[in-house]
This record gives C-alpha cells, sequence and structure tokens, in this order.
C-alpha cells in the first residue's frame, strides 16, 4: 500500500491549527474562490485580507507570524499596491460568509472504499482522522495500513511488536526471539552426558561441574593429548591423570615447556599491539591536525557564505524595489499611451471638423468596409465631428453601409447625429435646422440628396445629456442596387457623403 499518511484531525473549524481540507474531498467542481491563496487547499476557517483574498486561519497566522508580508496572490494578479497588499497580525479578520459557503459544500471521504458522503462540516466534525479506511503508520515497523486493521497487526503480524519469554519472562521484539534464546538465563538446556533436560541456562555450568558422565577435553590438550575425560578429582601435586583403557603420562617438564611456548607467543602478541597502538596513535594525531585545518576552513567558509546570504538578500530586496518601480512606470506609461491615443484623436477630430455646416466625409476601402458591413462586425460607422460655427452645434453622421431597420440589405441607410458640444448651454434648444444628405457622383452629374427638417419633439434634437443623442434621418437613403453596378459614386473604392446644415436664423 502506497497512501499518504494522514494525521488526526480537530473536530471542529474553530480550531485554526491546519491548514485546508484536500482538494480531492469535493463531490462537486472546485471553484478558485473556495481556495487558500496559501497553501492552495480548500479554505478552513478563512480569513479575508484587506486586499480582498482568502486565506485559512492557520495559513495567514503563520505567514505573518515573523513579521509583515507581501501578498503572493496581488503580486500573482499584478495588483500588488502598498500598503493594501501587506500581511499583518489585525489587518483581516474572519470571514464567516465563505465559511459557511465552504462548509455547505457536498464533501466525500477520500479514503479507498469509504463510502462515506455529507458535508465539509460534517466531514471535519464527525469523520475526518476517524475514518476505519485511512491510511496509518505501524508505530513500530511503520508498514502503512488501514485504521481498522492496525489492532490485528499490533498483535499478530508486526515483527517489532513485544512479546514475554515463556521461561523468564522478559519483554523482547518478536524479531529477536533466536537472540533472546541464546541468552535467556532461564532457556531449558540438556546436558550431554548425563542427557538431564529442562536445566535451565543460569545452571547449567553448575550441573556439568558436578555431572559424572559429562566429558571434557583433556587440560593437556595444548600438548597434544586428543582424550576427553570425566569428572574426576586429583590432588594438586600430581602431574599425571588416568585415561580408562589407556594410560598416558605427561611429565612437568613437557608441560613447562609448552608453557614456555605458549608465553612466548604471548609475548610476541603484546609487541605486536603496542607497535599497532603507537602506529594508531600517529594516526590519530595526524587526523586531528587535519580536523583542526578543516574546522578552521569551515569556520571561514560559513562567515564567507553569510556575508554572501546578506548580500543576497540586500540585492533580492533591491530588485523587489527595482520590480514595483518597473511595473508603476510601466502603468504610468500605460496611462500616457492612452493619453496620446486620446490627444491623436482629438486632433484628427479638430482637422477633420469644419464651423459652417458643411460637412464631407470620404469614406476609403469602401468594398472592405462594406464586407465588414454584411458580415455584421462593424455595421456603422460614425463620421468626425463638424459645427454649425465655432461656438455653434456639434454634429456628426451615422452610415451603415449594409443597411438598417427597414432599409437592412437592400439600402444604403444614412443619419444625422446631434452631439453633446461644449457650447450647449447658449445655444437654442431643440435643434430646429434643414438638413440636406448627399450621396456625391464623382462626374458631378447626379447627386442622391435627401433634406428633412428636425421633429422638435423627438428626443434625437432635444439637447444632448450624453455624448450623443439618437441619431435620426434617413434608413432608405440609397438602395445598395445602384451601388453593385457600375456607377459614378465610387471611384478608387472611394465614396463622398456630404451634409448641409441649414443656418437660417443662428
Amino acid at each position: 500500500m502506497c497512501r499518504k499518511i494522514r494525521e488526526p484531525s480537530p473536530p471542529s473549524s474553530l480550531e485554526g491549527n491546519k491548514p485546508g481540507f484536500p482538494k480531492k474531498i469535493l463531490a462537486n467542481k472546485l471553484e478558485d474562490k473556495h481556495l487558500c491563496n496559501i497553501c492552495l487547499k480548500i479554505l478552513r476557517r478563512p480569513f479575508q485580507a484587506q486586499c480582498g483574498h482568502r486565506f485559512c486561519s492557520y495559513c495567514f497566522n503563520k505567514a505573518v507570524s515573523s513579521g509583515p508580508q507581501k501578498c503572493s496572490a496581488c503580486i500573482k494578479e499584478d495588483i500588488f499596491e502598498e500598503p493594501t497588499s501587506i500581511l499583518k497580525q489585525g489587518c483581516a479578520f474572519p470571514d464567516n460568509a465563505a465559511k459557511r459557503e465552504v462548509e455547505a459544500l457536498e464533501a466525500v471521504c477520500i479514503n479507498e472504499e469509504c463510502s462515506w458522503t455529507g458535508t465539509i462540516k460534517e466531514y471535519e466534525a464527525n469523520h475526518e482522522g476517524k475514518c476505519d479506511f485511512r491510511i496509518l503508520p505501524c508505530p513500530s515497523c511503520k508498514e502503512l495500513l488501514r485504521a481498522n486493521e492496525l489492532e490485528r497487526h499490533n498483535e499478530r503480524e508486526c515483527p517489532e511488536r513485544t512479546l514475554n519469554c515463556k521461561y523468564c519472562k522478559e519483554p523482547f521484539h518478536f524479531k529477536n526471539i533466536k537472540a533472546h534464546d541464546e541468552i535467556c538465563p532461564k532457556y531449558p538446556m540438556i546436558c550431554e552426558g548425563c542427557a538431564k533436560k529442562k536445566i535451565p541456562r543460569e545452571k547449567y555450568v553448575d550441573h556439568i561441574k558436578l555431572c559424572t558422565k559429562f566429558r571434557t577435553p583433556c587440560r593437556f590438550h595444548v600438548v597434544g593429548c586428543d582424550m576427553t575425560v570425566g569428572n574426576l578429582t586429583f590432588s594438586p601435586s600430581i602431574t599425571l591423570h588416568i585415561h580408562f583403557g589407556s594410560t598416558n603420562v605427561f611429565l612437568e617438564s613437557a608441560v613447562g615447556a609448552a608453557l614456555e611456548l605458549q608465553l612466548h607467543s604471548e609475548k610476541t602478541k603484546v609487541a605486536e599491539l603496542s607497535r599497532r597502538c603507537q602506529e594508531l596513535e600517529l594516526k590519530v594525531s595526524t587526523f586531528e591536525n587535519i580536523v583542526c585545518v578543516l574546522n578552521r576552513e569551515m569556520e571561514r567558509s560559513a562567515t564567507t557564505m553569510e556575508a554572501y546570504n546578506r548580500q543576497h538578500r540586500l540585492d533580492q530586496d533591491k530588485i523587489e524595489i527595482l520590480n514595483n518601480k518597473v511595473r508603476q512606470l510601466e502603468r504610468t506609461v500605460g496611462l500616457r499611451d492612452l493619453s496620446i491615443v486620446e490627444m491623436e484623436a482629438k486632433m484628427r477630430e479638430m482637422s477633420a471638423a469644419t464651423y459652417d455646416g458643411v460637412f464631407v466625409w470620404k469614406i476609403s476601402d469602401f468594398s472592405k468596409k462594406r464586407q465588414d458591413a454584411v458580415a455584421g462586425r462593424a455595421p456603422a460607422m460614425f463620421s468626425p465631428a463638424f459645427y454649425t460655427s465655432k461656438y455653434g452645434y456639434k454634429m456628426c453622421l451615422r452610415i451603415y453601409l449594409n443597411g438598417d431597420g427597414t432599409g437592412r440589405g437592400t439600402h444604403l441607410s444614412l443619419f444625422f447625429v446631434v452631439m453633446r458640444g461644449h457650447s450647449d448651454a447658449l445655444l437654442k434648444w431643440p435643434f430646429n435646422q434643414k438638413v440636406t444628405l448627399m450621396l456625391l457622383d464623382q462626374n458631378n452629374r447626379e447627386h442622391i440628396i435627401d433634406a428633412f427638417r428636425p421633429d422638435i419633439s423627438s428626443s434625437s434634437f432635444q439637447r444632448p445629456v450624453s455624448d450623443m443623442n439618437i441619431a435620426s434621418g434617413c434608413p432608405l437613403f440609397c438602395p445598395l442596387s445602384k451601388l453593385d453596378t457600375k456607377n459614378s459614386y465610387i471611384r478608387d473604392d472611394t465614396i463622398f457623403i456630404k451634409a448641409i446644415v441649414d443656418l437660417t436664423g443662428l
């Protein structure tokens, strides 16, 4: 079995001493809003920081225990901003709404073969750390087992389980049973002489000393005797012994020679040991000198490494500061680029504007723009603004190259739009000037013309309250069939629209 070992869980989410729940316990699809931004697991007792990100109570407190920290989620989303994105004690609050939402999520047990289901709240209170199918290590041999198998394993299978010897009653590990039998003082022995059984090991030596049938090698075996003898008692002054079946006599001189030979051998061994001890002492002294030098080098290396680490931390802080400045500059440049684009648009609008109520609108790339209108990518186009005078009404045109409303797909639709201007407070409202719209014949023969006078009750001609009023004009301005055949309205893929505002009465 290869499972991840799980520790017992607290009975309630009110205890904030653990990181989040594992993602696998969710029965339904996981949503990012339910994840802790530190441990990346499902929120347990969620806290919300002032930057808006959520964390487990345990994860947040652990993160800020060593001092204020930068919110990694703000950095990742590129929305880091001081001091909002700085995590510190007292800057977060328990998010009870998120806690209720998380605890209500459907959950399943992550342990194989366990069929438990319920909510995360029920999982934490009644099942987490209590499941019979959870995987735990045996305290003795560390083998991974299910919780419901652990008791049987400890009693019958564990090689590290403790048993009590049936002879001496002392405890020992099961794997050491043979070794214990070799040293157990109460282990039953059998005498090789008299065949008596169940002699405790601690009494065995005393038994063979007295046993008349137990035979041992002759004490003169060192000088050549290969006989065994029983336990017979002789006077210390007698220098020979008798064997049943044959008699061997050994003189004291033979024993003395043997002893001299053994003494010489022992002296040689002692001298050899003395020489080896001197060599070892010399080697130890050399090793001690080497270790001393290495210790000094290690101390110097540790000092140098600490200096490098301090410099590295300082460099990292500088890099972070520079990165923040770069991001701020990028945002500033972006805003300036946007301002430049807006200013360029205004410049184009001002360069194209007229101030006498007459405006000619040149539309190039007519074929491509017509295709975009048919495909619905850009059904309508607005012209630059024009004015009746420098401080007069502000207006523009709106054209549908594939038609609009009743003219969709059959006509080119052209509309007039009243826009909000800087001098609207000085003008007469509603707008009531006659408007003439024209599609110019580029041979100056037959222009397509339509004109109208505004309906003063229409909201299209009241004083604008937004950037522009609702367009009003001619949905059936020009049949598209006229433009699809050979004509003089389109030349070099360009058309010209002209608007004339009657200035009478202004």
